[in-house]
């Protein structure tokens, strides 16, 4: 499909089907990851593909207990926004089911995620602009194939634990991960935003392009 394609019917697909994906289609996913730019050049992403039973149920049991917390506050706010439920009702999907999906696949960098140096807060940012890129490359490559996938970070909470379950050193950040499988369901079309509904000229405020404004 075109890239145009891939973009306005990406959505995040957390229910999939439990049946393989060949390797050969993760590692064409990731070697159109590793296209995006990076920081300074640094090409510094590491993917760790996980396919392990054992390891999937360890890392499914820190997004359940991560998720205990943070589903509850998500109900609470849901009573207040019209489809947030449904929403709600597919990640506890893939909650439940964490230990089925054919293929994790963790995002790090390598490097201190904190420079020892002072710096702005905004440093962080700057961190993880060096892995974003790449996981949207990732995420549309996986459209184009007609995979389901979706990005999380609720597994990986505890830095630590994850550290301990996929055997990574001290300077590997684990930042996300991109549960990859074949869809439940089909892709539909994407409800978003207007982009005039969103976008200020010179300062925050100036709806220019709005079709309020004078």
């Amino acid at each position: 499909m075109s890239l145009r394609e891939a973009m306005t019917s990406q959505r995040a697909v957390r229910r999939l089907l439990p049946e393989p994906v060949d390797d050969d289609i993760v590692r064409r996913c990731i070697d159109l990851a590793t296209k995006a730019p990076t920081g300074g050049n640094g090409q510094n992403w590491e993917f760790v593909v996980v396919k392990d039973a054992t390891v999937k149920r360890r890392l499914g049991a820190q997004y359940a207990r991560a998720w205990s917390l943070y589903g509850r506050a998500g109900r609470r706010v849901a009573a207040r926004k019209p489809g947030m439920d449904k929403i709600l009702d597919a990640v506890q999907w893939q909650v439940d089911h964490f230990d089925e999906i054919p293929v994790l696949i963790v995002c790090c960098l390598r490097g201190a995620k904190i420079p020892y140096l002072p710096a702005p807060a905004i440093a962080e940012s700057s961190f993880y602009g060096s892995i974003y890129p790449s996981v949207q490359n990732l995420l549309l490559s996986a459209r184009a194939m007609g995979l389901g996938a979706s990005l999380i970070t609720l597994p990986l909470w505890s830095i630590t634990a994850a550290r301990t379950i996929l055997h990574l050193p001290v300077k590997v950040t684990p930042c996300c991960i991109v549960p990859l499988g074949w869809p439940r369901g089909r892709y539909g079309l994407t409800t978003r935003k207007p982009a005039e509904e969103i976008m200020h000229l010179d300062r925050y405020g100036n709806r220019a392009w709005h079709h309020d404004s004078p």
